[in-house]
């Protein structure tokens, strides 16, 4: 099974910047995307940004030119940096990633979730 683990959430201040990281193990022999989605209470959960094998990115309209996503592909790892954080970013961040493994018996797809992290921005 491949796992995602996620990092680097917290609480800041309106303005500042947070980056947050998630890595991925478990036989993988492809990753087709790589994406961060969100949710804040009371709200469905939505695509902040994502990224492709060939490194193409996409924004939700609400962080685009606050947010940047990165992949290290050697390391099977994904950043999301934020920075001018707003109180409205305020949700738990969850990392997921599409790819194929190596079950040990044979190659198969996987749409794998972490555990989600929790940002908070106080105004």
């Amino acid at each position: 099974q491949v796992q995602l683990v996620e990092s680097g959430g917290g609480l800041v201040q309106a303005g500042e910047s947070l980056r947050l990281s998630c890595a991925a193990s478990g036989g993988i022999r492809t990753i087709a995307s790589m994406n961060w989605y969100r949710q804040a209470p009371g709200k469905q959960r939505e695509l902040v940004a994502a990224i492709t094998g060939g490194g193409s990115a996409n924004y939700a309209d609400s962080v685009k030119g606050r947010f940047t996503i990165s992949r290290d592909i050697a390391k099977n790892t994904v950043y999301l940096q934020m920075n001018s954080l707003k109180p409205e970013d305020t949700a738990v961040y969850y990392c997921n990633a599409d790819g194929t493994y190596f079950s040990g018996r044979a190659y198969q797809t996987f749409s794998s979730w972490g555990q989600g992290t929790q940002v908070t921005v106080s105004s």
